[in-house]
């Protein structure tokens, strides 16, 4: 179940390559080797060196590591599902976006957008991609938790490589399969009635949240019931103890219409937490072609995904998403599997920022992806933001011209500015090498 569309990010490529690959001056190589096999390269290939570095090492699946952590939270809440967390990045566009009903010109099919090992290999961009897999191999219930990749900026809460938790649950749509989930509906209600949480919802169907066409409509109101009190449950077990919720001050949750192209009905979920509402995940009743897709036409059910990251700086009060990715035994030492601790910031080093301008060749765009990409791949995670701070067209030449904030910052370490003026050189050859601007 992909994230809520709040957090796809608002790319506005249509699938052509970027200007980094097609320029001509740089010589791609014929190959490139991906978790130990090598595979052919052509013009879609986008895949950086820094982001194979990261496929193998699978931070959900490290003890004490709070990924690891929340992950094992979120499965011990749901037993009797198979747990899954083993299973390749590496899919093809018909699995990631085909075989879920993409449309041809969604954004996230662009090279902008996503990673390609070639044309017809991608790095997945949601557990979604498996999901077609795993339910034609017969699991009913099931939770999926795996690292996903999608080009993004470079800031304190964004990364391209995060983490998603993926669950699902089909029954026969019949009548033994609706008595299963009428009996779970008050098993589950039971439970909430009896717990510290206010919950705010929304109809189970609308004229703008319908049923879908091959369902039947009182088989779908009860398959989202069943959505909303498993996941009303889920949110109890992972944030009410958090907020040390009471009858007097219960834990909040509130359900929200949305539109997926993947569910209908479709829904966000939020939960008040330190004094805001937390946009947390999004979920719905499965589209019936995925289930036609993965030979299971006879039966209906839901899906909901969230990400780990998002939920573990807030519940561990991590201030940098870069800090999952630290080797650096203060970060680490401080948690162990199964707890959840408030992170104590160890250091906080000195800023150094240098500016990046220049001038595009004429009748060429540079996305802001490629740009945050190069500089990834030479200073890592030295990196804290980069921001366009000016885009300029000049009145008379029409010429554009950009200009980078970069901000240099470790978080282990003092960075000394002939360090970040190293980098920076770096960057700006880089830059003039591969897209052939001109340095203002």
């Amino acid at each position: 179940m992909r994230l809520p569309s709040s957090l796809w990010r608002n790319i506005h490529g249509r699938g052509v390559p970027s200007r980094y690959l097609a320029n001509t001056a740089v010589q791609r190589p014929c190959h490139v080797t991906v978790l130990g096999e090598e595979y052919p390269t052509d013009h879609m290939t986008n895949i950086s060196p820094t982001i194979v570095s990261k496929l193998p090492l699978k931070l959900h699946t490290q003890p004490s590591h709070p990924l690891s952590t929340l992950r094992a939270l979120i499965e011990s809440h749901f037993p009797s599902y198979a747990h899954l967390s083993s299973l390749s990045p590496l899919v093809t566009p018909y699995q990631n976006f085909d075989l879920l009903s993409f449309p041809a010109d969604h954004p996230g099919r662009s090279v902008t957008d996503s990673y390609y090992v070639n044309k017809d290999l991608m790095l997945r961009t949601h557990t979604s991609a498996h999901e077609v897999e795993v339910f034609g191999q017969g699991e009913t219930k099931w939770l999926l938790t795996a690292d996903v990749y999608r080009r993004d900026e470079i800031d304190g809460s964004h990364y391209p490589v995060f983490h998603q938790t993926e669950g699902a649950r089909i029954v026969s749509a019949n009548s033994a399969g609706m008595k299963e989930i009428e009996e779970d509906n008050e098993r589950l209600a039971v439970h909430l009635d009896r717990s510290s949480i206010e919950i705010e919802d929304v109809p189970h169907l609308s004229p703008i949240n319908p049923c879908q066409p091959a369902h039947d409509p009182k088989h779908t109101e009860l398959i989202a019931k069943n959505l909303k009190l498993s996941l009303n449950s889920l949110m109890l077990h992972l944030f009410a103890g958090r907020v040390g919720a009471t009858a007097q001050n219960p834990l909040k949750v509130r359900w929200i219409e949305a539109t997926f192209p993947w569910t209908t009905p479709s829904f966000e979920v939020e939960v008040f937490f330190r004094g805001k509402w937390l946009e947390i995940l999004g979920c719905g009743v499965i589209y019936q072609p995925t289930l036609d897709n993965a030979n299971v036409s006879d039966k209906l059910g839901w899906a909901f995904g969230l990400g780990l990251e998002r939920i573990a700086m807030v519940l561990y009060s991590i201030p940098d998403i870069r800090l999952f990715w630290s080797q650096d035994p203060r970060f680490l030492s401080q948690f162990k599997q199964g707890e959840i601790t408030t992170f104590k910031p160890y250091s906080k080093y000195p800023a150094c920022f240098k500016d990046v301008s220049f001038w595009l060749p004429e009748g060429q765009t540079l996305h802001e992806n490629d740009f945050c990409d190069l500089v990834r791949d030479i200073a890592g995670d030295v990196v804290e933001d980069v921001k366009l701070i000016d885009n300029f067209t000049h009145p008379k030449t029409n010429r554009k011209s950009l200009c980078y904030r970069i901000n240099y910052r470790s978080m282990d370490r003092s960075l000394s500015n002939d360090e970040a003026n190293s980098l920076n050189t770096q960057v700006v050859s880089c830059l003039r090498d591969r897209f052939r601007v001109e340095i203002r």
